[in-house]
């Protein structure tokens, strides 16, 4: 679904809820370095083995996939294709560079990998707020 306004392009509405992803990401950031961050790498410990508490894994999951889901339904619009594509291969590669590290690398990539996630989305919402 796309708005139209005359002779400017059409953008899709999905294009706007990039506000709504960039505060998930934001606040995954936050907590993967809390749960992650320096302080459990100096102690030894390895919460990985541990897991986050239910709920929190839940919403996370939740998150995750309602994200995705998001970016694929504006991989299928010609406006916002780039920016989807790019951010859906950052997550594919960020999954696959972290599935077998060490606990400092995994903390490492997961903060580079939201950091461009969050440049597209910026990118993406800025270049639809500049063709209203």
């Amino acid at each position: 679904m796309s708005l139209c306004f005359g002779l400017m392009s059409s953008l899709p509405i999905a294009v706007f809820m990039a506000p709504l992803f960039l505060v998930f990401e934001i606040a995954q950031l936050v907590y993967v370095e809390r749960f992650l961050g320096v302080k459990q790498i100096e102690s030894g410990v390895d919460p990985r083995e541990l897991g986050p508490p239910e709920p929190i894994a839940a919403l996370w999951v939740l998150g995750i996939c309602c994200q995705s889901a998001w970016l694929l339904w504006l991989l299928f619009e010609s406006s916002t294709r780039v920016h989807a594509a790019c951010a859906l291969l950052v997550t594919l590669m960020g999954f696959a560079l972290r599935s077998n590290r060490r606990l400092k690398w995994v903390l490492v990539i997961l903060t580079v990998e939201g950091a461009l996630r969050m440049g597209l989305m910026v990118s993406m919402f800025g270049a639809a707020w500049r063709a209203l």
